[in-house]
């Protein structure tokens, strides 16, 4: 798990993912046969095979926040990147990453002067307090600087349960770098695919995916849990994508994932919502079409400060893709 917590505990909101891919670079070139970055960010890692092409997506990027103004109190207003529960973030002690790291708490009006609160506080009343005035602030930090939630990642209850910021993708990272080192003899052509700006508009796979042009795919990410509907719980394993609020998962795939399930007896679940998509959407558009489904590990409270998602799911998910990844079928017919 040691992996796992660096990729967790590195900073890498959308469109600066670079200290992430330079963790993952490392950890994954002595097992693939080449490691590049195109010209998005996105970074590549081929093992070299025979067909089918196959490519597996995990997104680098987390979301955050941007300063959108200063104003004459030195309170700092901003803009969120990717979808955060504004709920979430207040009283979350941040850094902004201008000149100079400046911290800060995210506060509003009502709750710096202790007054009642009777609406919950929109993002745009929000704003960051550093204890510096305006002058002093614009020595150091601009209009359009990054803003990081600090974070550190724990493990909660019995140890296979753990917490932190960033699960949505780093989660799937890892997931791509643990396969990378038990699939050196797998018996088709590989690409191990992180990409960028997916919290934004899934921007990484799209480019990518038209890069690889891959027989089939597989998005590795998360999904949120549904305790009170009891369909998709923590501890459960991992999840297949039925339906999200803008694809279908390819019903060829996901047979072949529901096939190995039962005959390993891997715990699966199905993901269906009506809420929020992944890397696989733009990958299945890309070129003549591309088929393609997801794989995902549940996280609670998924897009806020602080996921929690449990050992054995990411265990069971790696399990399941390294028994198809081993035999992979040629064709996807849908």
């Amino acid at each position: 798990m040691e992996l796992l917590r660096r990729l967790i505990d590195a900073y890498g909101i959308s469109a600066s993912e670079e200290k992430v891919r330079a963790i993952i670079a490392k950890e994954i070139k002595p097992y693939v046969t080449d490691v590049r970055t195109d010209n998005l960010g996105n970074l590549i890692a081929r093992k070299k095979g025979p067909e089918p092409r196959v490519m597996l997506a995990a997104h680098m990027d987390e979301i955050g926040l941007l300063i959108r103004s200063i104003d004459s109190e030195g309170r700092i207003y901003f803009s969120s990147i990717g979808g955060i529960v504004p709920l979430t973030i207040i009283g979350q002690r941040v850094f902004i990453e201008g000149k100079k790291r400046i911290e800060g708490v995210i506060t509003t009006k009502e709750i710096s002067d202790n007054i009642v609160i009777k609406e919950l506080p929109k993002m745009e009343s929000m704003y960051i307090d550093t204890g510096l005035g305006k002058k002093e602030l614009e020595k150091h930090v601009e209009t359009g600087d990054y803003v990081s939630l600090i974070q550190e990642s724990a493990f909660l209850g019995n140890g296979d349960i753990f917490c932190g910021k960033a699960l949505d993708d780093r989660v799937g990272c890892f997931i791509l770098v643990e396969l990378a080192k038990r699939l050196k003899k797998a018996k088709c052509e590989i690409y191990y695919v992180f990409t960028v700006q997916e919290e934004i508009g899934l921007y990484g796979a799209k480019t990518s995916a038209y890069t690889v042009n891959p027989a089939w795919a597989i998005a590795v990410d998360t999904t949120n849990a549904d305790t009170l509907e009891g369909t998709k719980q923590l501890g459960k394993g991992p999840c297949i994508t039925v339906k999200d609020a803008a694809m279908l998962g390819n019903k060829c795939i996901n047979g072949w994932l529901k096939d190995i399930a039962r005959k390993e007896k891997i715990p699966l679940q199905k993901d269906v919502s009506d809420a929020g998509s992944t890397d696989a959407l733009t990958i299945a558009l890309s070129r003549g079409g591309i088929p393609a489904t997801v794989v995902s590990v549940i996280v609670k409270n998924i897009h806020s400060t602080v996921g929690i998602a449990h050992r054995k799911d990411i265990e069971n998910a790696i399990k399941l893709l390294e028994k198809l990844l081993q035999k992979p079928p040629k064709v996807c017919i849908v």
